[in-house]
């Protein structure tokens, strides 16, 4: 299997900030409305809020690569006793494709090789499509929560976990 994962590289936090600034408009402004896209992307998802959540939280982030063209990222942290995928996107050309599929699997098996016991993450919603791939690939909705993020703004999220 071609490898799909490449580690982001500490020189490339501003490129990647770059790629999700376009991605997250994309999958959200229609959503959530431009200014909490950009007031989001700017509290954590910049070049610097990306170092910290690597240096700080443990958290790695991945190019999602498909005949060497990058065609999304995804951001994890090992916990306890599960592994949090905290951000997986995909350029929206790519979407039902068996991208999302593949890079789940990934997860998943990154997760196992931990002997962590599940993946978890939490989904806005009223992302309906991203929330339809989790449960295909057999993700149990857990949990809601509703998180003020500052700036006027919350989350109103789902928990999903799917167990190995």
């Amino acid at each position: 299997m071609v490898k799909m994962f490449e580690l982001v590289p500490e020189q490339e936090y501003p490129a990647l900030a770059q790629m999700i600034a376009q991605l997250w408009h994309s999958a959200y402004d229609g959503l959530l409305g431009v200014r909490q896209v950009e007031y989001m992307t700017q509290k954590f998802q910049s070049a610097e809020a990306i170092c910290r959540q690597v240096q700080e939280q443990n958290y790695l982030y991945f190019y999602l690569k498909k005949g060497g063209k990058t065609i999304g990222y995804c951001g994890i942290r090992a916990e306890e006793d599960r592994l949090f995928l905290s951000k997986l996107y995909l350029r929206k050309e790519e979407w039902g494709k068996g991208n999302g599929r593949r890079a789940l699997q990934t997860v998943a098996e990154m997760a196992k090789r931990l002997g962590l016991a599940s993946v978890y993450l939490t989904v806005n919603k009223q992302n309906a499509r991203a929330i339809r791939v989790y449960e295909r690939f057999g993700f149990v909705r857990t949990d809601s929560e509703v998180t003020d993020i500052g700036g006027g703004f919350v989350m109103d999220d789902y928990i999903y976990e799917y167990s190995l």
